[in-house]
C-alpha cells in the first residue's frame, strides 16, 4: 500500500521504461496535523532534514526550533499549536511548492499575504502537473487511479483504515478550528486536490467504460461477420448439393 505520512512526494520509475514521475499522497490537514503531533510526542524529530533551499540550509534565525533538548517528546497539543515556527503548519503546501519563489525560509523577502499566495499557487500547479497523486481518505480510488495511470496492478487491494492514531484523538470544535486556522493553506490545497482527484477518477472511469463499450461493439461486429460467413457457407453448400442432384437426375 502506498503510504506517505506527511504528504511527501516520491520519485516513481516505470519498470517498462526509463520515464520518471513525481507522485504524492495527500491527507486531510487536521488528521495529518494530529498524526504528526502524536509522532513528535513519541520522540520523533526531523533533525536529519537539512531543509536545503537555493543551495543552502536556513539559519537558526530563519528557522528557530520549537523546543530545547534532544526532542519534543511529551509535548501537549496546546504546546504543539502554540509554536509559531512549527513546520507541521501547512506542511503539505510547503513541501509541494517551490520555496525559492518566496526567498526560501527568509520571511522578510515579501509580505506574508503575498508569500502565502505564491506558495499556494505553486503547490497547486505542481500538484496538477503530477502524473498521479492520491488521497489517504480515498484508498480504493487512489489504487484505481495509480493502476490505470501506470498500467500496473497491485497484488492486493488497498485497505481503508478509519481507525488511526489521529482519529483516536478527541478534540473539541474550538481546537479543530484552531488547527484549521494554523493550516489554512493546507485546507485550501486539500479542497483543490480533492476536486482535481475526483475529476481524474471520473475521467478514468468514463475512459474505461468507453473502452469496454468499444470492445463489446468490436466483438459483436466480429460475431456478426462469423455468423454471416457461416450462413454463406450453408447457402453455398445447399446450392452445391442441389446442383449435384440435378446432374444425377438428368442421367
Amino acid at each position: 500500500m502506498l503510504s506517505v505520512h506527511a504528504g511527501l512526494s516520491a520519485l516513481f520509475s516505470s519498470p517498462l521504461g526509463r520515464n520518471f514521475y513525481y507522485i504524492t499522497i495527500l491527507r486531510d490537514p487536521v488528521s495529518r496535523y494530529l498524526s504528526e503531533w502524536r509522532h513528535v510526542q513519541r520522540g520523533a524529530t526531523w533533525k536529519a532534514s537539512l531543509h536545503v533551499c537555493d543551495g543552502r540550509s536556513p539559519t537558526t534565525e530563519e528557522l528557530p526550533s520549537c523546543y530545547t533538548g534532544d526532542d519534543w517528546s511529551g509535548c501537549s497539543l496546546q504546546e504543539f499549536m502554540d509554536c509559531p515556527y512549527n513546520l507541521a503548519n501547512n506542511r503539505q503546501v510547503r513541501m509541494l511548492s517551490d520555496l525559492s519563489l518566496v526567498g526560501c525560509y527568509n520571511l522578510s523577502v515579501m509580505p506574508e499575504e503575498q508569500r502565502n499566495k505564491v506558495l499556494l499557487d505553486s503547490a497547486k500547479e505542481n500538484l496538477k502537473r503530477m502524473a498521479f497523486f492520491g488521497l489517504t481518505e480515498f484508498q480504493r480510488k487512489t489504487q484505481y487511479l495509480f493502476e490505470k495511470t501506470f498500467n500496473m496492478n497491485f497484488i492486493s487491494p488497498f485497505t481503508q483504515y478509519n481507525s488511526t492514531r489521529a482519529s483516536s484523538v478527541e478534540i473539541d470544535k474550538q481546537t479543530q478550528q484552531r488547527i484549521e486556522a494554523l493550516n489554512f493553506l493546507d485546507m485550501e490545497l486539500y479542497d483543490y486536490a480533492k476536486d482535481l482527484f475526483l475529476q481524474r477518477y471520473q475521467y478514468m472511469r468514463q475512459k474505461e467504460h468507453q473502452e469496454a463499450r468499444r470492445k463489446r461493439q468490436e466483438q459483436r461486429k466480429i460475431l456478426r461477420a462469423k455468423q454471416a460467413h457461416l450462413r454463406e457457407q450453408g447457402e453455398n453448400s445447399s446450392s452445391t448439393d442441389y446442383t449435384g442432384n440435378v446432374e444425377r437426375w438428368r442421367r
